[in-house]
């Protein structure tokens, strides 16, 4: 009868316990995914600056009387979204926007309560690997720093602008980017044998799939940050042209990359042009070559291919909230399906 591994991996893990910290770790992703859709819809209807306060424990309790929403309310006032977009604004419409925030920042909570609680608990049962908890505990530290960089994200906007940094709002999505992909890999190893990894073409390509996926949803932050989307809206032209006069106006020049909303939706354009292209061809290429990995091949080229048709269909109809949601989501679609073909051919599995 095999016994459980304790923190010190004295001895062996029984494969239930596997079985139980993937199907933990799968819920774990599965609230980071709602966390990007919900935290979507937060930017999308204006909800993001309608808490002016960070309080990582007493924040999880929203207002609970007439007088408590008058406060909040009164805060939110003395902000420039306020008085530059919203001035006049119904407290009712207020409770709107503060909903969608307060839901997302109550997500972040319990998605750190969802991940501390039952890693203290297989701690203590002695059923994680010594080789799996220093990825956990680099896993919860990611977390935590997100956190703080949403509120870091949130500060930008209540003082001298009306929304939030395209800067700050590219490095929160981008760290969650980060923990996603990194939670799936994680998950995706446990109770798997440690295994050298052969860096062949088909290796090499699909990690450039998972990076460059990885890159075009930091572009697509910078279009969100920017509002890029709601203009330029038809396709394949862009104000009439393929590649646009005034992409490079600002000086310095690099400026236009992040600050120039015309530069900023031509980027995501090109990239996601290059992303459905290599992807295309690397499931081609894998279906005449590889054994492993083809099937998955085939589902992220897929993936991609309705990724970018989703792509098109929010810019044309200028960025309604579920398209945007859908859009947004399938982002990381993309990148959990790369993240699992990159993982398979890591470890020579077919399908």
């Amino acid at each position: 009868m095999t016994d459980a591994v304790a923190l010190n991996g004295s001895r062996a893990k029984p494969a239930n316990a596997d079985i139980a910290i993937r199907i933990w770790l799968g819920c774990v992703i599965a609230l980071i995914f709602a966390m990007v859709v919900v935290g979507g819809a937060t930017r999308l209807t204006g909800s993001g600056l309608s808490i002016t306060e960070w309080k990582p424990i007493l924040g999880a309790i929203p207002p609970l009387s007439a007088a408590d929403w008058q406060e909040a309310f009164d805060k939110y006032r003395q902000i420039p979204q306020y008085q530059l977009v919203n001035k006049g604004m119904s407290l009712e419409e207020f409770k709107f926007i503060f909903w969608w925030e307060w839901a997302h920042r109550f997500l972040g909570r319990f998605i750190g309560v969802a991940f501390a609680l039952p890693f203290l608990v297989f701690a203590f049962a002695g059923t994680i690997r010594r080789d799996l908890a220093p990825s956990l505990i680099v896993l919860f530290a990611l977390g935590a720093l997100q956190g703080f960089m949403g509120w870091y994200m949130v500060q930008s906007g209540l003082v001298d602008r009306v929304s939030v940094s395209q800067y700050r709002l590219a490095a929160h999505l981008g760290l969650a980017a980060i923990i996603y992909a990194a939670m799936i890999w994680v998950a995706l190893g446990v109770g798997q044998p440690a295994r050298t990894i052969k860096r062949s073409w088909a290796w090499l390509s699909a990690a450039g799939l998972v990076v460059f996926s990885f890159i075009q949803i930091v572009l697509g932050a910078f279009v969100a940050g920017m509002k890029a989307g709601f203009a330029y809206n038809t396709w394949p032209l862009m104000d009439g042209e393929f590649v646009p006069d005034g992409l490079f106006v600002m000086q310095p020049w690099h400026l236009n990359l992040f600050e120039n909303a015309l530069t900023v939706q031509f980027n995501h354009r090109m990239a996601a042009y290059m992303l459905f292209g290599w992807a295309i061809l690397h499931a081609i290429a894998m279906m005449r070559t590889e054994r492993a990995g083809r099937l998955s091949a085939v589902f992220l080229a897929g993936a991609v291919t309705l990724q970018a048709v989703l792509g098109i269909w929010t810019l044309v109809a200028q960025v309604p909230l579920s398209l945007g949601l859908v859009h947004q989501a399938g982002a990381f679609i993309v990148l959990a399906i790369a993240v699992y073909h990159l993982h398979r051919l890591s470890r020579g599995l077919k399908g």
